[in-house]
């Protein structure tokens, strides 16, 4: 591994460590118009998404409340950063691109902007057991996109 490859692992890492001591959009959001539960039944993440989705339809303010492993918190904190603002399709492309960039040897296409920080979940690839609470926030997402009211799993 080359000493750059070494350095972003490293900064990766604590972006991860930070988002889970000091998760961003964390508590109930008031008035939210899309909310959807998630859970990990093997890890006992779980996880309560909050969206408030413009009529424009663009997600203008997200939340989470929840309990679970440090990626598992994480990664709903680096999603909820990083859907708020955008519009639904475009946070449904993220949720695709997230979790085929987790789920598979392919790389993803990466046609939405503004994934950089998310690289960071890329590490979790290589423990197959951690992949199922990295992607359940994305999940939560897209069942609350989908106004699905069965919980989201990861099974």
């Amino acid at each position: 591994m080359s000493e750059l490859q070494g350095d972003m692992q490293d900064l990766y890492r604590e972006l991860i460590l930070d988002h889970s001591r000091n998760p961003r959009h964390f508590g109930r959001l008031s008035d939210p118009t899309h909310t959807a539960d998630g859970i990990n039944p093997l890890c006992g993440d779980k996880l309560k998404l909050y969206l408030r989705v413009d009529a424009k339809g663009r997600i203008e303010s997200s939340s989470f409340e929840g309990s679970g492993c440090a990626i598992s918190v994480a990664s709903a904190s680096l999603m909820t950063d990083t859907v708020t603002g955008l519009p639904v399709d475009q946070a449904e492309t993220c949720f695709e691109e997230i979790t085929q960039r987790l789920t598979s040897n392919e790389a993803a296409s990466n046609s939405v902007s503004g994934l950089d920080n998310l690289r960071a979940l890329d590490g979790v690839r290589g423990f197959p057991a951690r992949v199922k609470c990295a992607t359940l926030a994305w999940h939560t997402l897209h069942s609350a996109l989908e106004n699905d009211t069965t919980p989201a799993t990861t099974e």
